[in-house]
């Protein structure tokens, strides 16, 4: 694995170790472009709850702050990229993105974990699912990655189970063919396949295959030594290889 544009930090709160420890383990496993993307920090009105499975707003600049300080300490070693994983949420995704530029990411990906403006739970964790529920997922997903504010779609497939096989078919369809008409890649996630989770799922890939979708492998790394987690990516490489997948061999930024 030459880069990993998917890397949490312990400021989203289910995450562990010092940013300082992501950039060695990747060093140590031969990354060479490494990107961080915690969980943005999300700007809601005041009324709204507070997410603890993202970063706090004020913590922002201080993840930017340290970000950048070892892209610049490692930069004989390692190139070192700074963004945020961000849902899409339309009624306030301007002032969020707005938000965020102030501080000059290098990238968005998109992870949709919620529906709506974060009001339906589209999360691996939930356990009955209408088929509609998948429609609005792909529905919202497309919807944001024509803001064309997204790198690449993290976890297309984390809401892909429960479902009829008839909508699962036909809405993996849609996202992908939606995807490429877009010209945005897909994420294998190597934290399912470490996780052993419902994703990545096989109806989806292959539906990609046949497609013609750019697909990207992304260590999704929770944990320092999960950058650069060649078990994990030795079995996503294996399901490229057997499905004729796209996969992407070059850095995207």
């Amino acid at each position: 694995m030459l880069f990993n544009y998917h890397t949490h930090t312990t400021r989203c709160n289910h995450a562990v170790g010092a940013d300082r420890e992501y950039v060695e383990n990747a060093v140590k496993n031969g990354v060479k472009t490494l990107g961080f993307s915690d969980h943005a920090p999300y700007v809601f009105p005041e009324n709204k709850p507070y997410s603890t499975f993202r970063m706090a707003v004020e913590k922002r600049d201080e993840y930017v702050a340290s970000i950048r300080a070892l892209a610049k300490e490692y930069e004989k070693d390692i190139r070192i990229l700074c963004g945020f994983e961000l849902e899409y949420y339309p009624a306030w995704h301007d002032q969020e993105t707005a938000f965020l530029k102030e501080v000059n990411p290098d990238y968005l990906i998109l992870g949709q974990h919620l529906l709506g403006n974060e009001e339906r739970v589209v999360h691996t964790k939930t356990e009955y699912r209408p088929d509609k529920v998948l429609s609005s997922y792909v529905t919202q997903t497309l919807e944001g990655l024509k803001t064309g504010d997204f790198l690449y779609l993290a976890h297309p497939d984390i809401a892909g189970y429960l479902f009829s096989e008839t909508a699962v078919s036909r809405e993996y369809l849609r996202l992908c063919e939606g995807a490429k008409a877009l010209h945005i890649p897909l994420e294998i996630n190597l934290l399912g396949i470490r996780s052993k989770r419902q994703y990545p799922n096989r109806t989806l890939f292959k539906i990609a295959a046949e497609v013609g979708n750019e697909v990207i492998i992304g260590c999704d790394a929770h944990e320092p030594q999960h950058v650069g987690d060649l078990i994990s990516e030795k079995i996503a490489l294996e399901m490229v290889n057997e499905l004729g997948l796209r996969l992407i061999d070059k850095p995207l930024i």
